[in-house]
């Protein structure tokens, strides 16, 4: 019996091996759709990784284009049946604009008898790019947003714009990835200078400063 076992964990192992170096997206949900597994390659697709991805509602990721196919599958499911289920879907892509594909939906269990579990795969199809916001919307900054660039524009870090805001780290962190995403800056060099470049920042002031809201 123990030896049975430890076969079982060898095979276990080796399993999720697979699972985490596959490079098409996977993941396992239960019935209900909550993500129980991912791979790295399913995180990526929502811009995050494999652990905060537990727990989510897999169609809270990916939104169906078609919402009679999830009420086909629901039904489909509660009556134990055991297809391959199809799902056309579209996501917001992590570098901006949005994805389309496939998900393909497969439960699986030890035996008939058991509640199964849904092995989720996605074939991205697609994508479409952002739509470019004009000048006016994309210069709009709330005024933490404008000084934590003012602060960073003054050679100040992630800290110390944290206690000068009297946010959180994280908090600021937050913010500079919105910027960055909306902005298409790469690091903080490229969104101190498109702040200037969209008059965020008054140029030829120092201390940096946003200009007086009208």
């Amino acid at each position: 019996m123990d030896q049975a076992r430890q076969e079982a964990v060898t095979w276990r192992n080796r399993a999720l091996l697979l699972f985490d170096r596959v490079a098409m997206p996977v993941a396992v949900c239960d019935v209900y759709g909550a993500v129980l597994l991912a791979n790295p390659a399913m995180a990526a697709e929502c811009g995050t990784t494999p652990g905060r991805l537990r727990g989510r509602d897999v169609l809270d990721l990916f939104s169906p284009r078609e919402a009679t196919q999830v009420e086909r599958i629901a039904q489909a499911l509660r009556l134990r049946h055991r297809s391959r289920y199809q799902v056309s879907v579209c996501w917001d892509a992590p570098g901006g604009g949005e994805r389309y594909g496939e998900l393909t939906a497969d439960p699986v269990s030890d035996t008939v008898e058991d509640t199964p579990a849904l092995l989720v795969m996605l074939r991205v199809e697609g994508e479409r790019a952002p739509s470019p916001a004009p000048p006016a919307e994309q210069a709009r900054v709330t005024p933490v947003e404008a000084r934590i660039l003012a602060l960073l524009a003054a050679g100040a870090t992630t800290a110390r714009a944290a206690r000068e805001t009297g946010l959180t780290t994280d908090g600021v962190t937050y913010h500079l990835r919105r910027l960055s995403a909306r902005w298409h800056a790469a690091n903080r060099t490229q969104l101190v200078a498109r702040a200037y470049a969209l008059g965020v920042l008054t140029p030829g002031v120092w201390p940096p400063k946003a200009p007086a809201a009208k």
